[in-house]
């Protein structure tokens, strides 16, 4: 009997965490029909790897601002919180619904044209376009054949920098154009096309950046957020559960990712560009549901830090606090690299291969196999993985992982290989570094202050990170290419997974941590961390009193 009864206990539904597994499955799945496709659908109205690099760049700066600022708001003012996050779930699915309204390009961009080479053409009335590297023209040309071709709707590529050289004439990749390029050889004069629009000065462009970055940033501010509430339902010492409720998130992001990118494909069929607009429904519509789950939020008392930022800044005086959080800030370079420019890759080699006609289809299978398997499985069982290695192990294999997963990418063929790829290795990267560092985050975090403390890592993570990572990856991709690009992006990972395995080994098993925490290990099981942290709040509050 005594069996029996444990056996079901220990699969007893907890009915007070259903809303937040509710709330992180259709977050996710809100997020999940265009989180991925930012980049490329950026790509498609004309936007450069340079330029998303440099926006993508700027963005994660913001969020190491946004992240704990909004973090000491909500634990300041803790009897508002629910409400505070609602506002923050309801304002990021509207920008990016927003997103939807956002027009469409006019005239041929520099990402769907293909060039020849052709003789320069500087006509007075052909201008740079705001340091912009191409703009659409009408080219008209006379060869020595007696051939000769008029009002061809063309792009005008700047040869050399943006200062300085002529321009070339592209014809349109889609075939739109009314005759075909002319040979080499060739006059060409070229003149503005009626009623042309610079990209990075039009308010399409400004308009996705401004939707972009106030969109994103409101999904990560509310991301740590939804962690920290995840962490203070479950209570102290129950970080191990952690992955249990965000597999949720995963599962919900993977379906509608999924299913955003067949149903563009299909709305799409016969279009040279892809329209977007079934993934704004689904945003909305998820967004929508998500509030409503919010609304059932069982938040828990929580205690008041006297002096948050005072008790945060005595955390970060321990050595193995700032190793994590250095870290963490690579992990974010990481995964920075690859949500910004792995669908960009993709892209480029379904053009090669000439396979753009199910293109978003398979972004949606690589979604749908990063997460319905490989976070699944991780997230599922991250919690024995970290009782049975601890945490310094785990982060030291998740940086390994990465090489490995970032060098494969760069040597593959197809496009079409890379859903394997994903399918194996987003769960020992991503979900397990995720958790790992969100997991240790919360063990460590004085009382009161868990939402300040996850959005300063996360702020370091996908803030700092990110930038770093969105930046040299814009860089390495537009000097080098693709392949190149991932290749040195393995190569870190791997020195990362080298130099943190012996920081662990020689230094942080021994550090000695002051304001009455001893620790033997660097990095403790969350049970311990918890422990260690209680008892060094209860000491930091006796010595305080005694010196009053």
């Amino acid at each position: 009997m005594s069996s029996s009864s444990g056996r079901r206990s220990r699969w007893k539904v907890d009915t007070r965490l259903l809303p937040i597994k509710a709330h992180y499955f259709f977050f996710m799945a809100a997020m999940g029909p265009v989180l991925p496709f930012l980049n490329v659908f950026g790509k498609q109205l004309g936007v450069s790897e340079v330029v998303m690099g440099t926006i993508t760049a700027v963005l994660p700066i913001l969020f190491l601002l946004a992240k704990p600022a909004f973090g000491l708001l909500v634990d300041r003012f803790r009897r508002r919180r629910k409400l505070l996050f609602m506002c923050l779930v309801a304002a990021t699915g509207c920008f990016y619904v927003l997103l939807g309204l956002v027009p469409p390009p006019a005239s041929p961009r520099l990402a769907a044209v293909t060039c020849r080479e052709l003789p320069p053409c500087d006509q007075p009335g052909v201008a740079d376009c705001d340091g912009s590297r191409a703009l659409a023209a009408l080219c008209d040309w006379e060869c020595a054949d007696n051939s000769s071709g008029a009002g061809l709707a063309a792009v005008l590529v700047r040869n050399g920098t943006a200062g300085g050289g002529g321009w070339q004439a592209c014809a349109p990749r889609d075939g739109s154009s009314s005759a075909p390029p002319p040979p080499p050889g060739c006059d060409l004069t070229c003149r503005p096309a009626e009623g042309r629009d610079c990209l990075y000065g039009s308010p399409a462009f400004w308009g996705f950046v401004l939707l972009m970055a106030l969109g994103t940033i409101g999904f990560n501010v509310s991301n740590s957020v939804s962690d920290a509430i995840c962490f203070d339902m479950l209570g102290s010492g129950e970080e191990m559960k952690y992955g249990r409720q965000r597999v949720f998130g995963t599962v919900g992001f993977g379906v509608t990712a999924l299913l955003a990118g067949y149903a563009i494909d299909w709305w799409s069929a016969g279009s040279a560009t892809k329209d977007y607009t079934p993934a704004f429904v689904l945003v909305f519509v998820f967004t929508a549901v998500d509030l409503c789950c919010c609304s059932k939020l069982q938040l828990p008392p929580m205690p008041q830090s006297q002096s948050i930022l005072k008790d945060v800044g005595k955390l970060l005086k321990h050595k193995h606090i700032i190793v994590f959080i250095a870290f963490a800030t690579l992990a974010g370079i990481n995964d920075s690299f690859i949500i910004y420019y792995l669908f960009w890759f993709l892209e480029d080699l379904a053009m090669e291969t000439n396979s753009m006609a199910n293109v978003k289809l398979l972004e949606g299978l690589v979604i749908a196999a990063e997460t319905l398997v490989g976070e699944v499985i991780f997230f599922t069982l991250s919690g024995k993985i970290l009782k049975r290695i601890g945490y310094g192990y785990s982060l030291t294999l998740c940086f390994l992982f990465y090489a490995v997963r970032l060098g494969l990418v760069a040597v593959i063929p197809g496009p079409w290989w890379l859903l394997p790829v994903e399918l194996f290795l987003q769960g020992p990267t991503y979900a397990m570094c995720y958790t790992t560092i969100v997991a240790y985050a919360s063990a460590v975090a004085p009382p009161g202050a868990s939402a300040t403390v996850q959005g300063l890592v996360a702020g370091m993570d996908d803030g700092f990170g990110y930038a770093v990572g969105s930046m040299m990856g814009g860089l390495l991709y537009r000097w080098l290419g693709g392949r190149a690009a991932f290749a040195i992006a393995a190569a870190l990972s791997l020195l990362c997974s080298v130099a943190h395995g012996v920081l662990y080994e020689c230094m942080l098993k021994h550090t000695m941590v002051k304001a009455g925490v001893t620790s033997e290990q660097g990095y403790k099981s969350p049970e311990a961390a918890t422990a260690m942290t209680v008892t060094a709040a209860r000491s930091m509050a006796e010595n305080e009193k005694s010196e009053t």
